[in-house]
């Protein structure tokens, strides 16, 4: 039996001044094996992301079925006003988890982070002047690689194929590419060409690199607008990160990129003395951003969509066209048979 009119019905929702959401999945099943220290970099991750996001930055925790020290302590971080959402479900995969962070907000950038990155100041800063700088921008990664500039990357190609702007160019930060490939145990992921050079993307005096990574990067909300894409089969990897992560940004015609320089770490499984005092000399972030970002839409047709990333990718990726691109963009002859 109902009585009365409940108060709620048919009344707006109250408009809130966040304009950026930052999803974190965290997934730490025990403190055990390959889990031991994963707490303790959960810890250096938020508290990270916690120093060095503006005020108008709303941040969801899902909880993907994590052991009790760890429910316990993101359960405190929302008690205390630290974060704004905390959601809480069994083990349902890493891209189901973020679309559960996705659902039910409308911000104009979302923030997807896995748990065992280090945030570092400024990376809000810098990764709205490249999307601000360059409308095409989709996705935007703090964390540049030298070898990303192959994947899912044929529409920037396309584009500006014949423009000065697309160029090789110095790496601003070898060592941070180097730290990356120390915390996924790859120290030779880069080689010593890779470390030297990165193909970017110039607009007057502003630089990106081409390509973006997965493990932390901020998204143009208009990616995940209309996306199909409900439910993943996989707890990590398979083709979900593709559907999800990489597909719709070029499916709505914007472009990958990452900053020039590097904005954050990733921590892997294993905690290590820099990581601390890294976050010890984090600044807070006393930014009084007052005003959203408004980025101009971009329009997209499937047929653009199949000419730049089906057609031209299936050329330029061939091995001789490939290595005649990439000799065209400033590499020599010797840089590009070394270039992977």
């Amino acid at each position: 039996m109902r009585i009365g009119f409940n108060p709620n019905k048919d009344r707006y929702t109250k408009k809130d001044d966040f304009f950026h959401q930052v999803i974190i999945p965290v997934y730490i099943p025990s403190q055990d094996g390959y889990f031991r220290e994963s707490f303790q970099i959960l810890k250096y991750c938020l508290e990270s992301l916690l120093k060095t996001i503006h005020p108008k930055t709303f941040v969801t925790l899902v909880n993907n079925g994590s052991n009790a020290d760890v429910v316990d302590y993101l359960n405190t971080l929302h008690k205390n006003g630290k974060v704004h959402e905390v959601i809480h479900t069994t083990n349902v995969g890493k891209l189901n988890a973020i679309l559960k962070g996705i659902s039910g907000h409308n911000f104009s950038f979302i923030t997807i982070s896995d748990c065992d990155v280090l945030f570092l100041n400024d990376w809000q800063k810098e990764t709205y002047k490249v999307f601000q700088n360059f409308r095409k921008a989709g996705v935007v990664c703090p964390t540049p690689s030298s070898r990303s500039l192959k994947n899912h990357t044929s529409n920037i190609w396309f584009d500006l194929f014949f423009s000065k702007s697309l160029y090789f160019s110095k790496v601003k930060n070898p060592r941070a590419l180097k730290a990356f490939a120390q915390s996924i145990g790859n120290p030779d992921f880069y080689t010593k060409v890779h470390l030297e050079k990165y193909l970017t993307v110039s607009n007057k005096n502003i630089r990106a690199v081409v390509g973006a990574g997965h493990f932390v990067a901020t998204y143009r909300k208009e990616v995940f607008e209309n996306n199909n894409l409900k439910y993943s089969n996989f707890a990590l990897g398979g083709d979900s990160e593709n559907k999800l992560l990489d597909i719709p940004v070029i499916e709505k015609g914007f472009w990958r990129l990452s900053t020039e320089d590097n904005f954050a770490y990733h921590l892997g499984n294993i905690e290590e003395q820099w990581m601390k005092e890294t976050l010890d000399e984090l600044s807070p972030n006393n930014d009084l951003t007052d005003k959203a970002i408004i980025l101009k839409n971009m329009r997209s047709s499937k047929f653009e969509y199949f000419i730049k990333n089906v057609i031209f990718s299936r050329i330029i990726t061939q091995k001789k066209i490939w290595r005649y691109c990439i000799r065209y963009k400033g590499l020599s002859t010797d840089e590009a048979l070394k270039y992977k």
